[in-house]
């Protein structure tokens, strides 16, 4: 058997290792090893990869931005942040039909602005918006599910965990990546709120529209996310501008939105605590799924199974927007099964090969950056895709009153909109690199 069969043999493995519930990251781990051994035929080789690729994965001063996303989101949560943002999007949404919802969506919008994470996001707005929504009259599914698409605009709007992995991945600049998601970011938000009031209009409910709010209490209610723009502004206008380094932002994020937390009287000693444990779970998590990846990936170079798949589709003739195509509907497939940060470290180093070879009419830079979007979009609609959308067991535990299929149906709409925002950015690429090319 050929290195090249072995590197073929090992992705139905892993993804059988996966369905069994083996987790990802150790899957990986076990495939990435056990394939190396095949490849020399000694465990030595072995052995001393995992001293060597350990410490040179985890040496990497970029990774570090991880878990000071991470921090900076439990900060922004204990700060009341969240709350403020409610009541300022519904200040000036709730008096339209449908408003509550979209004050839902805004929120989570900038939330999502200062967390970084899709599942912090939604558990998040989850927990200030759904009894609102609820009390307002929503249907129980519809308002878990547009909590769960709402989530998604943690990983979407810069900053974000995922966009950082992608960055380290392919090795392109995170300001500019960030900078990418921008535009498509504000897309999804006013897709999703668009939504919300074609959904209302289709199927009326019982919601209850809220009184317009005078200018006065309009102006008081956005004057109390002072907060949120601030650490926004010193975190990605900090690396837009210049100012500082990723890493540097990330770290002056945490430490912002832990000050506000502290100014707050949201934290104390214990929350404290419970912050930086929960910090250190998650990203013992991340980092394990990124040594797996790590492991796995150098076993697939060796086998070059992504430099020979990337020639033999490039070989085919076949158009570059077919070829994209079909790998984004390989993600949407991915995503019903796997969580996003998985399919990330999984699938680019055997993707990104590819798409590097075809010409799109973009410099290798913008394709990388554009493609890089597009990923982390689709990579998104998993995330709300029955029937193992992450966010929807998250939102839907909330509600015990609410049936998960309810929710299951309820989400159909956003993931049309998803679908359909997909479209116009792979149609036009323009969208996406508009603040690239404008800034740098």
């Amino acid at each position: 058997m050929s290195n090249f069969d072995i590197g073929l043999i090992s992705l139905p493995v892993l993804i059988f290792l996966i369905f069994i519930r083996m987790p990802i990251g150790v899957a990986m781990i076990v495939c990435g090893l056990g394939g190396t051994a095949l490849v020399f035929g000694d465990w030595t080789v072995v052995l001393a990869k995992m001293k060597s690729e350990t410490y040179s994965t985890f040496s990497s001063h970029s990774l570090s931005i991880v878990p000071l996303f991470l921090l900076m989101g439990q900060f922004a949560s204990l700060g009341g942040m969240s709350q403020s943002l409610f009541r300022a999007a519904e200040a000036f949404l709730g008096h339209r039909k449908g408003g509550v919802a979209m004050a839902s969506v805004g929120a989570s919008a900038g939330f999502g602005a200062i967390c970084g994470s899709s599942l912090a996001t939604a558990a998040t707005m989850g927990q200030v918006a759904l009894p609102e929504l609820r009390r307002a009259g929503y249907e129980g599914g519809f308002a878990t599910a547009t909590l769960a698409a709402g989530g998604t605009l943690g990983i979407l709007i810069p900053p974000s965990v995922v966009l950082v992995i992608y960055a380290i991945l392919t090795e392109q600049n995170i300001a500019k990546l960030f900078m990418a998601a921008f535009i498509p970011g504000l897309l999804a938000a006013i897709g999703y709120m668009l939504t919300i009031a074609i959904y209302v209009r289709v199927f009326p409910g019982s919601e209850q529209i809220k009184s317009r709010m005078p200018y006065s209490e309009r102006l008081t209610a956005l004057l109390a996310v002072w907060p949120v723009l601030l650490v926004f502004f010193l975190v990605v206008g900090g690396i837009y501008f210049g100012w500082f380094t990723p890493t540097e932002a990330a770290a002056i994020g945490a430490a912002g939105t832990g000050l506000i937390a502290l100014f707050s009287r949201a934290l104390t000693l214990d929350n404290f605590v419970d912050a930086l444990l929960s910090t250190a779970s998650n990203t013992a998590m991340i980092f394990l799924i990124v040594l797996g990846a790590s492991y796995y990936n150098g076993f697939l170079a060796l086998t070059q199974v992504p430099q020979e798949m990337s020639q033999y589709v490039v070989a085919m003739g076949l158009s570059p927007w077919v070829v994209l195509t079909v790998i984004l509907l390989v993600y949407l497939v991915f995503g019903c099964i796997m969580d996003s940060l998985s399919m990330i470290l999984l699938t680019i180093p055997i993707f990104f090969p590819i798409i590097s070879g075809l010409d799109f009419g973009l410099s290798p830079e913008e394709t990388a950056l554009w493609f890089g979007i597009l990923v982390l979009i689709v990579v998104e609609v998993g995330l709300i895709t029955p029937p193992v959308g992450m966010n929807l067991f998250i939102i839907n535990s909330m509600d015990k009153e609410t049936r998960l299929g309810a929710t299951y149906k309820a989400i159909m709409p956003f993931i049309a909109s998803d679908i359909l925002r997909t479209i116009i950015l792979v149609m036009f690429p323009s969208l996406t690199l508009y603040l690239v090319r404008l800034f740098y």
